[in-house]
């Protein structure tokens, strides 16, 4: 079995995007892997969040992993902070990672562009920090999505480097999780692009979203006037209604609204509440789990220990090997 890290940050709830494009990947992933999977709670800091955001968006992320599938006994499930190793091998990379390299970072470009009055020495050095991150638990594979390439890129670079000036072949050089046919894109309900958080609430249906609220963001969601011609091509935002149905919807009723569209007769109402019911009843019982999980603080304790105790574990021996081969010994 194969390595492979990745990192979950605590910024918000799941919607059906991330679900269909990586979390039921990483249910899959940890069945034939050893998986680590951490909460980067340190990386969040990057937008300074109160301390009572952290705990709580933590917690949460905790909650709706689990609720979505993640197995503690079958991966290492663990919150950043509780591994200090982390910062150490932070710290030891950062003295060999150089301000160049670091700026021309397509990410830390965005980010300061986003947020000018907040150019914090955390976004320049993120990329230091992922590759501790992956490479402390001498990971072979890290998930990574289109954005992150250069992030692994980084990662693989740092990795080769400390061989390279202590002319050892200790870290292994990770490469992508290929993830293959099976990453399901799901659309926006804005019409356009990509399910996101940072496209707005109305583009992004939760899977802890109550009933009434997904049928309204549904209901909301982008049309047009119909076809007007029988088998017309769909533009992008019908197009994304029947994606987004194709994979909460039976068949037979993805097939029905298909032959109504094309015979142009669809009434794009119908479809919007049929379409909302059966995303209702597709979340209800992930909704369900991620209660029960909330209110059971004990239980999530005892997996956040578990999990920093393995991933410790690890750690520790990384760090203890390379304060060796860097020359911090003992007298």
């Amino acid at each position: 079995m194969e390595i492979v890290v990745s990192g979950i940050r605590p910024t918000g709830n799941l919607h059906l995007g991330n679900y269909f494009g990586a979390v039921k990947n990483f249910v899959k992933m940890h069945e034939e892997n050893d998986c680590f999977f951490f909460i980067a709670d340190y990386h969040s800091l990057t937008t300074h969040p109160t301390p009572e955001n952290l705990h709580g968006n933590v917690k949460q992320v905790l909650v709706e992993y689990l609720a979505a599938g993640l197995d503690p006994e079958k991966a290492t499930i663990y919150i950043q902070s509780d591994v200090p190793e982390v910062t150490e091998l932070y710290l030891l990379l950062n003295m060999n990672a150089y301000l160049g390299e670091l700026e021309r970072v397509i990410s830390f470009k965005e980010k300061i562009r986003k947020q000018p009055n907040n150019i914090n020495a955390g976004l320049l050095t993120y990329p230091t920090l992922m590759a501790a991150d992956v490479i402390i638990h001498k990971a072979a594979k890290v998930p990574v999505g289109k954005d992150q390439e250069q992030n692994l890129e980084m990662m693989r670079t740092f990795a080769r480097r400390f061989n390279r000036m202590y002319k050892v072949d200790y870290f292994p050089i990770p490469v992508a999780y290929n993830f293959g046919q099976s990453l399901v894109k799901i659309p926006g309900l804005d019409g356009v692009g990509k399910m996101g958080k940072s496209e707005g609430e109305g583009n992004a249906i939760f899977l802890v979203d109550p009933p009434e609220v997904i049928r309204k963001k549904v209901m909301r969601a982008v049309t047009d006037t119909g076809p007007t011609q029988m088998n017309q091509h769909k533009p992008e935002p019908i197009q994304n209604l029947f994606t987004l149905m194709s994979v909460v919807s039976s068949k037979e009723t993805v097939t029905y609204f298909d032959d109504q569209y094309n015979n142009c007769q669809i009434r794009y109402g119908d479809m919007k509440k049929k379409l909302a019911e059966d995303v209702i009843a597709f979340t209800e019982p992930f909704r369900e789990k991620a209660k029960e999980l909330s209110s059971n603080n004990e239980y999530l304790r005892k997996v956040a220990e578990k999990g920093a105790d393995r991933a410790r574990a690890s750690a520790s021996k990384t760090i203890k090997d390379v304060r060796e081969i860097i020359g911090f010994k003992p007298f």
